[in-house]
């Protein structure tokens, strides 16, 4: 007991179980329940005696349970990833983001112990959690996805439960002894990766690798052991990149310690340097591609957690290239990066190779807390064994909070697979948002697909003026609000649109026209609730615009600047069920489609030629040629007239309907893209191989020009 006569934690007996834990190569959650004070007093007993450094507190500064820890903010978790901590204290009273607390749960090492304090766990489907505010969660009664997780603790024996007010000495687990102690070492899985980056860094160019990996295998180190064997080898720059440099503290401690250096954590991402001159280097994503240093071989540490288009350009920018990602990832599922950038990889460098680690390396394959962790998140969610032959499909409404486990562990897995990030915050969202509505389609009884939809907008006038103003943001209401900034019409907040999060198909059911089924389930109910219309928003793609194309959406606004998470301007598509929604959609597209020309050469001059040549043609003309037009236009194809006084006719030829897939068609295409619609100077286009020179670039318009006009002689 302490001074005031209460009881405290038994210490030598917790001083043993951290002993035990690490002999067993294992690490534990233990759950205080209760009165967070008394929570914060008892672990000011317990944490001092413990091996608690290095070791982080998410809880305000000032409640601090010992010194040794570092503070963090709950939503910092990810900055830890590629770390290695002894100890975490979460205190889950001031907020719960879930992709943080996963990502940190896979920081510990053998022996360390994960304390979450939390009310107790029968009240926590009805905790006021501090992180709903962040993601519009906070108007919610119930929080399916808390009480899921704690019946998951509650099902888990190996879960240690402390209540201090009640039970401040709770019975401790006793892990089983070894024959032989835990020592955190190479594997043999690691020592074979080690040979196979060395022979993808010296072999020959145009052959990636791609790593994968669960947290905890040592893929980081095995990389920095790679990287100085490499330059032992005779490389003599080794780039290594990732979304944060804390990511690759591990890599280069490991690189320091292969090349005989002292290693501190102070030393950071310092370059490694062998020999004379060969380096090891880190060069943050973006200052890699504005710069494009000379490397032999650039390593992408954390690859799930950055951007398709930027990981293709780095992919196409150096001769050898390593790619590593986590496979069930806190950023963002790598098992969905692997599937899409797969085709990237096929197309571009079809010589790529894969390889995986299985084995864990900072903790024991017994270990406890990663099976939980994966059970609690679904971070080993899979959709179900693709059915090919189905023949009898229903679509019917669906409710992932009250989905049995594994019927919710199939959907969340066809989201996984489908998508390319797919986070624990996910599936929060989806099983806590009140506003959000689900379908699933089934294929003979078995679960082909899911559509995830949250219904927005229908704010009072003088809030959507205030909205379209730029004076008010609304949590949530994705959607109406950005249609209503950056249109100008603040009815687009005012009217009720059904937002379509995600929608996903197995693999093996694909191209029979399901993804329109579920399309059109959400578009009668959105009819029958008497909404307004049904729309999207996402990292634009040619496929993706297709398909929702299909769908009988049209694209009404292109982002301004590229997302974090694709590295793809948002677009925006929307199609009206209501008499109100149509007569939007139609003043949407006027609007995008009067100000197009002038906004492509300014805003989007390096979007993809196919998918500018595409949104192009899906806008309305805002005016037809007239003879003027065709004159210049048969001036310009008979080389009469210079390309520069043809330049408007020709922006205006190509919001004429039909003349884009025309142009689409023809070997010029992304000449005319880049000249005609996106502005390029000659200089950029001959730099970027679109042509010769001036000269040779008029010539091939004009052929496109004439091509136009003989096949379409009624312009």
């Amino acid at each position: 007991m302490d001074r005031s006569g209460k009881e405290t934690p038994d210490l030598s007996r917790w001083l043993k179980l951290q002993s035990d834990l690490r002999a067993a190569g294992h690490r534990r959650l233990v759950i205080l329940e209760g009165d967070r004070d008394a929570s914060v007093k008892w672990l000011c007993s317990l944490l001092p005696v413990l091996s608690i450094t290095p070791g982080i507190w998410t809880g305000p500064v000032d409640d601090q349970p010992a010194s040794s820890l570092t503070p963090v903010k709950p939503v910092e978790g990810r900055r830890w990833l590629g770390q290695e901590l002894a100890c975490v204290v979460w205190d889950g009273w001031q907020g719960n983001p879930p992709d943080s607390f996963a990502a940190l749960s896979g920081t510990l090492s053998a022996g360390g112990l994960f304390f979450w304090l939390m009310p107790p766990l029968a009240q926590w489907g009805r905790f006021e959690d501090p992180d709903y505010g962040r993601t519009g969660l906070d108007g919610a009664v119930e929080h399916p996805f808390a009480a899921r997780l704690a019946s998951v603790a509650a099902a888990d024996s190996d879960v240690i439960r402390v209540n201090p007010a009640v039970n401040p000495q709770p019975e401790l687990p006793q892990p089983a002894s070894p024959p032989e102690a835990f020592q955190v070492g190479a594997t043999e899985d690691q020592s074979a990766l080690v040979e196979v980056v060395v022979r993808t860094g010296l072999g020959r160019r145009r052959r990636p690798l791609v790593v994968t990996a669960d947290r905890g295998r040592g893929k980081s180190a095995a990389l920095g052991m790679a990287a100085v064997r490499l330059l032992q080898e005779g490389r003599q720059r080794v780039v290594v990149t990732a979304p944060e440099p804390a990511a690759v503290k591990t890599l280069f401690h490991h690189a320091r310690m292969i090349a005989g250096q002292v290693s501190g954590p102070e030393m950071g991402t310092d370059d490694v340097v062998v020999g004379d001159q060969a380096r090891l280097q880190y060069w943050a994503p973006d200052r890699l591609l504005a710069e494009k240093p000379e490397a032999e071989v650039v390593m992408v540490d954390e690859a799930a957690a950055m951007p398709a288009e930027l990981l293709k350009r780095v992919l196409l920018g150096w001769p050898r290239v390593v790619f590593s990602t986590t496979v069930h990832g806190y950023e963002g599922s790598g098992r969905g990066f692997a599937i899409r950038f797969r085709s990237v990889l096929d197309t571009e460098t079809p010589h790529w190779r894969a390889v995986s680690l299985k084995a864990p390396i900072r903790w024991s394959r017994s270990d406890p807390l990663e099976p939980l962790i994966r059970r609690m998140f679904l971070l080993d969610a899979e959709g179900p064994p693709a059915h090919e032959d189905g023949s009898r499909v229903v679509v019917e409404s669906w409710n992932p909070a009250t989905a049995g486990d594994q019927e919710l562990r199939e959907a969340f897995g066809l989201l996984v697979d489908a998508h390319y990030r797919t986070s624990p915050g996910d599936l929060r969202q989806w099983m806590d948002d009140p506003a959000a509505v689900s379908w699933c389609l089934t294929c003979d009884g078995v679960l082909s697909g899911v559509l995830w939809a949250t219904m927005e907008g229908g704010l009072a006038p003088e809030l959507a003026e205030q909205v379209m103003l730029g004076k008010r943001r609304m949590r949530g209401h994705l959607l109406p609000q950005s249609l209503a900034t950056h249109s100008g019409f603040s009815e687009a907040a005012s009217q009720c649109l059904l937002r379509v999060v995600r929608v996903a198909v197995s693999a093996g059911v694909r191209r029979r026209g399901l993804g329109q089924r579920l399309l059109a389930a959400a578009l009668d109910y959105a009819r029958s609730q008497g909404m307004d219309g049904v729309g999207t928003s996402f990292g634009g793609n040619s496929a993706l615009v297709t398909f929702w194309q299909r769908c009988g959406l049209v694209p009404v606004r292109l982002g301004l600047k590229r997302e974090a998470s694709s590295g793809e301007y948002p677009l925006q598509m929307l199609s009206g069920v209501s008499g109100r929604g149509r007569a939007l959609v139609h003043r949407l597209r006027s609007r995008l489609a009067e100000h197009w020309l002038t906004l492509v050469p300014l805003n989007w001059p390096d979007l993809a030629p196919g998918l500018t040549l595409q949104l192009t043609d899906s806008l309305p003309a805002e005016s037809s040629l007239n003879d003027d037009d065709r004159r210049d236009l048969n001036s310009f194809a008979k080389g009469y007239r210079g390309f520069d006084l043809t330049l408007p006719v020709l922006r205006k030829l190509s919001m004429q309907a039909g003349v884009p897939d025309l142009v689409a068609a023809s070997s010029q295409s992304s000449l005319w893209t880049r000249a005609v619609i996106q502005g390029w100077s000659w200089s950029r286009l001959q730099s970027a191989g679109e042509c010769l020179g001036r000269e040779s670039g008029e010539s091939a318009l004009r052929a496109v020009v004439g091509d136009i006009l003989q096949n379409r002689p009624g312009l």
